[in-house]
């Protein structure tokens, strides 16, 4: 997997995101220089012209294409396997990047030495903050994040502990976990900890990842001083009752029986 002529592997999982995509592409050549860098796309049967639009027009890029949706996890996992990287950046593809931020997460790793996985800031298209470093979560706060439309819940000390909405995000600081949209990772502790679990389609195996970083002895750092637009399309809040919103329960519950009802370090 190690390969010190590469500095970063991005490895990018795609489903139905053709535009997207493209767009995230175009700003990853943009913006990112001074380092050695390979892209890696998982196009998870997009059926909407994901590959061909990669064959045309990113020739570079090494893709892989599923003839069937294998989910979050297990794509991921391909990408990670071919990866050659020191480091490993995880991006979902409904991401844009506005200034040389994979450069400023790779420094901050080469002098970080107990950093197993760091995630910079998420911003939305108006450069309001998101929420991407966050507590392990309770049942509760699970179950709030599936009806934070709703004001009273959305408002909820719990819900706003899950999401630490009490911290201002502006300092260096460990954290429980990082989303999987940004996740850049020693390849190292790959060899340690293993792949995300395969066992988890779509959510929550960025917990589940991170939580085995914790545990290695190694740690998970949200980095503020770099930013990228995170437009999140998360699936599973356009439709409460989809295939897709119940393989992310059934996910949820398969974590908390992993553990034995304690996700915690």
């Amino acid at each position: 997997m190690n390969n010190i002529s590469i500095d970063v592997s991005i490895v990018i999982i795609s489903w139905k995101m053709r535009d997207m995509l493209e767009t995230c592409l175009n700003s990853l050549y943009k913006y990112t220089t001074d380092i050695k860098f390979e892209v890696i796309v998982i196009d998870n049967n997009s059926c909407d012209g994901t590959s061909e639009m990669i064959v045309k027009k990113f020739q570079k890029i090494i893709l892989v294409k599923n003839k069937n949706n294998m989910g979050v996890a297990p794509a991921r996992n391909q990408g990670l396997e071919i990866a050659k990287g020191k480091y490993i950046l995880i991006l979902d593809a409904d991401m844009e990047i506005k200034e040389n931020s994979v450069l400023k997460l790779f420094q901050f790793m080469e002098i970080t030495h107990d950093c197993g996985v760091v995630g910079s800031k998420l911003v939305d298209m108006s450069g309001e903050l998101q929420y991407s470093c966050k507590r392990y979560p309770t049942i509760l706060a699970f179950l709030f994040r599936r009806l934070e439309y709703i004001p009273f819940i959305a408002n909820s000390k719990t819900l706003k502990n899950h999401t630490m909405q009490y911290w201002d995000h502006k300092s260096v600081k460990t954290v429980d976990y990082l989303i999987g949209a940004c996740q850049f990772i020693r390849a190292d502790i790959i060899k340690i900890i293993g792949f995300y679990d395969k066992n988890i389609f779509y959510g929550p195996e960025d917990i589940d990842f991170c939580l085995r970083v914790w545990k290695s002895g190694s740690k998970v750092y949200y980095y503020p001083d770099t930013s990228i637009i995170h437009f999140e399309q998360r699936i599973t809040k356009k439709k409460f009752f989809s295939i897709i919103s119940f393989k992310h329960l059934k996910g949820i519950f398969y974590l908390y029986k992993k553990y034995n009802c304690k996700i915690r370090i």
